[in-house]
This record gives structure tokens, sequence and C-alpha cells, in this order.
């Protein structure tokens, strides 16, 4: 299942992909509000069909982009775009959640996260531009 010829590459993608599986794409598919509470979000109470509505969306979105990348964990020099596709959604993430830590709108676990969605951006993208090339 690991690639012999990119070791690194793939342990990236079996390792990221499990973990935002586990973390992010199945809780917020399956129980986002429970979910929010476990990083320290007070759900509004009242309608919150929107919010699960929001949520859902998020882990389906998460859901299909890693079963789609776990498909080349055995060879990740077959598709060297996802490591792009990881980077530039890791863009994104610092993106939210730097603002909403300026605008001082989220719980302290979503602030530390920005360093989760830094690290594994760079990651991603020394791999796909110095290892896959």
């Amino acid at each position: 299942m690991i690639s012999a010829d990119y070791p690194l590459a793939s342990w990236f993608l079996a390792v990221s992909t499990t973990f935002f599986l586990l973390v992010f794409a199945l809780p917020l598919l399956l129980m986002p509000l429970r979910w929010a509470r476990w990083f320290g979000w007070a759900p509004v109470q009242g309608n919150t069909d929107l919010t699960v509505y929001f949520g859902r969306c998020l882990g389906g979105v998460a859901l299909a982009i890693i079963l789609t990348t776990a498909r080349y964990i055995p060879d990740p020099r077959g598709q060297p775009v996802l490591f792009e596709l990881i980077g530039w959604v890791c863009v994104a993430m610092v993106g939210v959640h730097v603002w909403g830590a300026l605008r001082k709108a989220q719980p302290m676990s979503e602030t530390l996260e920005t360093f989760l969605y830094a690290g594994v951006g760079v990651v991603a993208m020394w791999i796909r531009f110095r290892t896959l090339g």
C-alpha cells in the first residue's frame, strides 16, 4: 500500500487522510453539532437546520477529497495535483481560521487549528514540488 519509490508521499497521504477522515469529515457529515461542541463551540439554541446543513456539506466535501486522495496512497506520483489541492485547501482554511481569530469569533481550538492547516499545507506543497517534482 505504501509506495516503495515515494514512501514519504504515501505516508503523508495515509496519515493525513485517516486523521482528517476521523476528526473532521465523518463527524461533520454525521453529527455536526456534536462535533462543534467537541471543539468548544456553543451552538445557538433554536432552529439549527442551516448550521447542520452547512456542517454536513463541509463534511461531504471533505469526505470526497479524502476518498479521492486515498486512492493514490500506493502511487502518489500518479496524481501530484492532489498535493496542490491539499495545499490550497489548507491556505483557505488558514485564512478562515485567522479571520475568525482576529474577530474573536471562534473557540481557542479553532485558532490553534490554524497551525495544523499551515503545517499540513506546507508539507503537502513541499512533497509536491520537492519530492514528486
